[in-house]
């Protein structure tokens, strides 16, 4: 009975080790998407390492101190999903995320639609650790676990989120999860693989991303910027691009730059977009670089 108490306290620690060696995996791809999405440019309205885009209140610096106060959270959030936590456990740690954040970037909301989006993802990165973390497995297992919850949960009613859903009749991010983020794995990501297909890079494939999410989500950060008009800005533009063959064009990046400078001009920041290429790039990463 000895050696079985051993043998079974032996394979309690292997497996905790395992939890946290695959939960440190998923914090890493998590940190480096966030990365991904603020080095990538042009990227039309967006703080990038190049300019401020449509914000006079923060620049790339403000972003790196922010991620950079997200890493424990992305592990631990991760471990949560290892240990099969309900919702509520998973709203708590975000809640506690956003507090570093803000702490981090004096009181900047600079990841807040990731700390929502991204951290969702890492739960379900940790539930599946043990099977696969590819696209379809994190989906289902996303929507298996918490997909009821998500449904009926409501954030602040007072949030800009809520009152753009309410005044424009826009979904914001807490649709995409109920629904299992089909703006991820049926736009962005089959959008993403189809470049890489055709032999034209990362850049240019989260470029062509961020214009497919652009032109296909209803991104309540620029209804709350710049309106029903400005969503029309952001949409039809992005439709411009893709209709020219996206990165396949060959005076892309001068198209692009365009963009970026019409919507500084109309003071547009499709924040939403930017959450989501960063959760695609994780999905992506994880899916090829980081099976447990």
């Amino acid at each position: 009975m000895a050696e079985a108490c051993l043998r079974e306290r032996g394979h309690a620690a292997a497996d905790a080790d395992d939890a946290a060696a695959a939960g440190a995996i998923v914090a890493r791809h998590a940190v480096r998407s966030l990365y991904q999405e603020l080095a990538l440019y042009p990227k039309p309205g967006l703080v990038s390492l190049v300019d401020t885009g449509s914000h006079d209140d923060m620049d790339a610096s403000t972003f790196v101190r922010s991620l950079f106060s997200l890493r424990r959270y992305f592990l631990d959030i991760a471990l949560a999903g290892t240990r099969r936590s309900g919702f509520e456990t998973l709203r708590r740690l975000g809640i506690e995320a956003e507090r570093r954040m803000l702490l981090a970037t004096g009181g900047i909301n600079t990841h807040r639609g990731a700390i929502f989006s991204l951290g969702l993802l890492c739960a379900a990165a940790g539930r599946a650790a043990s099977s696969s973390w590819q696209p379809e497995v994190l989906r289902a297992t996303l929507a298996d676990c918490w997909g009821e919850a998500l449904a009926g949960h409501r954030g602040p009613a007072a949030s800009n989120g809520a009152l753009v859903r309410s005044r424009h009749a826009a979904p914001g991010a807490r649709e995409q999860a109920a629904a299992g983020f089909p703006a991820i794995f049926e736009l962005a990501l089959p959008t993403l693989r189809r470049t890489l297909a055709a032999g034209r890079g990362l850049r240019c494939a989260r470029i062509d991303t961020l214009f497919t999410l652009m032109a296909g989500l209803s991104d309540t950060n620029v209804y709350h910027r710049g309106g029903a008009a400005g969503a029309r800005i952001v949409r039809d533009t992005s439709l411009r691009f893709l209709e020219r063959g996206g990165t396949a064009a060959g005076d892309w990046e001068e198209d692009a730059v365009a963009a970026h400078r019409r919507f500084v001009a109309h003071r547009l920041s499709p924040g939403g977009a930017a959450d989501l290429l960063a959760a695609t790039c994780f999905v992506h990463s994880l899916a090829t670089e980081g099976a447990p």
